[in-house]
């Protein structure tokens, strides 16, 4: 019987923040294989007994990112780790937007300031502040240009810890259409959903907001698919990707653009589409066969 550990973080398991995981460690006993949820940081965790560990719910990684990817390289080395660590060391950096942008995949408008860089902000137009390595909408807050002097205090802030900031325009269209996270598992779309805009005017960035408001089920256009399937393609390496989210957002156009690539460890929003659990346990189970 393969065994699989399903893979998150001590505050998670804790706090139950996970609605996907007990369902899906249920499924994938009933699709015949072994599961354990286990906390990537757990040192008493022999990795290399499971034929696949999948990263899940590891929503503490944005803020220990060396220790993190560390892990993923041991785990990776140990035993299959899904999604690879190449692929996870990518995308934990928000940068790999900027090579999507280079392969010619529509983005959201994307600057970096790194530490020791000037506080090169819109003065026309409001604009996100956010970190390269972040997650929940960790250290994002929204400006306008009258909100220099605070944004200036965020990017210090965040370059006081080391951290690389992102400055993106702000897309409006998300106040109206939302923001569309486009699921796919084994090569595959499984589902979509939307949600509304996370960041309100005025809301500081070191206070908590809600990662997901006003979710429902989503049918993702033919151009939304387009692009999604773009954006897969041009991950460095081609890698066999078990699973990926991608969320996209309207450009001034109208037209979708990648506002992020999710390959780490993104929420599948199972408890809004039960079909899919049943298709994504059978894959989880195949690929640990392999």
């Amino acid at each position: 019987m393969p065994r699989i550990a399903l893979v998150t973080c001590q505050e998670v398991l804790e706090a139950e923040y996970d609605r996907d995981l007990p369902v899906l460690a249920d499924a994938v006993r009933q699709a015949g294989a072994d599961p354990a949820v286990v906390c990537w940081d757990d040192a008493g965790v022999e990795w290399g007994r499971f034929d696949l560990v999948l990263i899940r719910s590891t929503w503490d990684y944005s803020w220990r990112a060396a220790e993190f990817l560390a892990w993923a390289d041991r785990c990776g080395a140990a035993t299959a780790l899904a999604n690879p660590p190449e692929v996870v060391r990518w995308n934990a950096d928000k940068r790999y937007l900027g090579d999507l942008a280079a392969a010619g995949v529509p983005v959201v408008d994307t600057r970096y300031l790194a530490p020791g860089d000037p506080a090169d902000l819109p003065g026309d137009r409001e604009y996100v502040v956010k970190p390269t390595s972040g997650a929940g909408a960790r250290y994002a807050a929204r400006y306008t240009p009258e909100d220099h002097e605070t944004a200036v205090r965020h990017l210090e802030r965040m370059h006081a810890e080391g951290l690389t900031a992102i400055v993106q325009p702000y897309v409006r269209s998300i106040d109206t259409a939302g923001e569309r996270a486009l699921q796919f598992f084994g090569g595959r779309f499984l589902h979509a959903i939307r949600k509304g805009a996370v960041l309100e005017p005025g809301t500081a960035f070191d206070d908590k907001k809600v990662p997901h408001p006003n979710l429902r089920t989503w049918e993702p256009s033919t151009a939304e698919l387009a692009v999604a399937e773009r954006a897969l393609a041009a991950v460095p390496g081609a890698p066999d990707l078990l699973y990926a989210r991608v969320d996209l957002v309207d450009g001034d156009d109208g037209a979708p653009r990648v506002m992020e690539l999710e390959l780490v460890e993104p929420n599948l929003f199972l408890f809004l589409h039960e079909d899919s659990v049943p298709v994504v346990a059978q894959a989880l189970v195949k690929a640990a066969a392999r």
